[in-house]
């Protein structure tokens, strides 16, 4: 049944009511008038009852990974232990000042150090810094590590390659670093050919960025003889971790020959992600660029940790304090809670998932690349536009079924992409459902198109013009009363 829409907090209420007795006998409020404002017009006068229920209902309104399935490709939106939000809570966590005495933290630099080790033994490289607050942030510190390496070696060079099926944070990171990217494109596999990037490495070129699985759900596999060519012009090779769901426990990138991994551990040591909180993108190295990582770097000394800021060849502070502590907190605890043996098992499983969700939505849906994927899958919408059906009308009809829509149109080299990542922690019954329901708009495509292009039917609103809202977006509810009286 299709659920009721909740009427603003502004319709609701009366003049006069209240929520709270603000009354004082002995004179005016006790309140610093800094804090008072005056009249708002149309402000909702309502009381407690009203405010908890209409606030309630519009959480129950909320889509999120606590409550269904979350397939977006390339976000790995698995489950979030509620395990690790108590560890993060702990008081001696949560409370900790960031300025405190290293004497009184020893604790929380003993974690950050054991973090850092764990990332390089499952990242196969030598130095980690926790310091970047996001995906996109550890790559730019990763690129500007490169960048001082070079200038170190007294030529900086100017471009960075860039495959054509790599997150679209990389271009802007190696821009932002100083370089010119130059795209790489994907052969007919899907895949960097190393033929393609000898072809245009020189000695101009600082480094390639590369995404191993690639956002087409792909493992490329001519990495170890592309680091090579690499290495022998004297460039390196940054590895865009987002994907790391797909290779924890069972291959390390600084095996296949990369010099600069960032981690998004809000992603592959299952933090919040999304609407959900912060991130944290720690970077790790080879030994050889250690010395550039951000300051300060945690040092032990006779057993006692504290921080170093004499770090003369370092890039700098990337970001306030040491990063984004409560994160790294929540992904120390995913890590010890499933140890190395159950990093690997986590790897297994998100990658036959997906190659579930593959072997049966095949004939139903075109597959991009009919290979083994990894962690991911992506499919078209090239059998359903013979209908009319696109991309979009697929999206939307899944919400009918309850479904968040997938990833859509991305990567952007597969035209009408749906890029389905299922992760490791759902269930097969879960995934059946989806796939019963990803079959049912294929049927329903054929035999009654228009349907599955006016779609959504079942949720509060219907198709929203989505270009309309983007340019003209109403952020005042006199606003919204204006449209709709319109």
């Amino acid at each position: 049944m299709k659920r009721e829409m909740e009427a603003p907090i502004f319709e609701k209420g009366s003049r006069g009511r209240s929520g709270i007795d603000v009354a004082c006998d002995d004179g005016p409020l006790p309140l610093d008038a800094t804090l008072l404002r005056d009249d708002l017009e149309d402000f909702p006068e309502v009381s407690e009852p009203e405010v908890i229920r209409h606030y309630v209902r519009l959480s129950q309104l909320n889509y999120s990974v606590a409550t269904n399935f979350y397939p977006l490709g390339s976000c790995t939106m698995k489950y979030n232990p509620v395990v690790n939000e108590r560890a993060a809570a702990l008081p001696g966590f949560a409370g900790l000042h960031p300025y405190a005495p290293e004497q009184s933290a020893q604790g929380a630099l003993r974690l950050l150090r054991d973090l850092e080790h764990w990332l390089c033994e499952i990242g196969g490289l030598d130095a980690v810094s926790l310091q970047p607050a996001a995906g996109a942030q550890g790559e730019l510190t990763g690129m500007k590590v490169v960048r001082a390496w070079h200038q170190s070696q007294g030529r900086p060079r100017s471009k960075v390659l860039i495959p054509e099926s790599a997150h679209g944070t990389n271009p802007a990171s190696a821009t932002l670093s100083g370089y010119d990217s130059v795209s790489v494109p994907c052969d007919e596999r899907g895949l960097l050919s190393a033929a393609s990037v000898r072809a245009l490495v020189d000695e101009d070129v600082a480094a390639l960025m590369l995404t191993n699985p690639s956002t087409l759900g792909l493992f490329e596999e001519d990495i170890e003889e592309i680091a090579a060519i690499l290495h022998a012009a004297g460039a390196l090779l940054y590895m865009d971790g987002a994907n790391m769901n797909a290779l924890m426990g069972v291959a390390k990138p600084g095996h296949m020959g990369a010099d600069v991994l960032q981690f998004n551990l809000h992603k592959t040591f299952s933090t919040p992600h999304g609407g959900g909180g912060p991130g944290a993108g720690p970077v790790a190295v080879r030994d050889f660029l250690e010395k550039f990582l951000p300051r300060p770097r945690i040092v032990e000394r006779a057993g006692v940790l504290a921080w170093d800021n004499e770090c003369p060849q370092s890039i700098g502070k990337v970001r306030s304090f040491y990063g984004n502590f409560g994160i790294l907190v929540r992904a120390y605890a995913y890590m010890l809670a499933c140890g190395g043996d159950g990093l690997a098992e986590s790897t297994r499983m998100a990658v036959l998932a997906a190659n579930y969700l593959k072997a049966r939505l095949e004939g139903r849906y075109h597959v991009a690349y009919q290979r083994p994927c990894m962690h991911e899958v992506v499919l078209t919408d090239k059998l359903q536009s013979r209908t009319g059906v696109r991309t979009l009308d697929i999206a939307k009809r899944l919400l009918d079924h309850g479904f968040h829509a997938p990833t859509i149109y991305f990567p952007l080299v597969v035209s009408g992409a749906l890029m389905i990542e299922p992760t490791e922690s759902e269930s097969l019954e879960t995934l059946d459902s989806f796939i019963e329901a990803m079959t049912a708009i294929a049927i329903e495509a054929e035999t009654d198109p228009d349907k599955v292009r006016d779609a959504p039917h079942q949720t509060l609103l219907s198709r929203l013009d989505e270009t309309r809202a983007a340019r003209h977006p109403l952020l005042t509810w006199q606003g919204v009363k204006s449209r709709l009286a319109t």
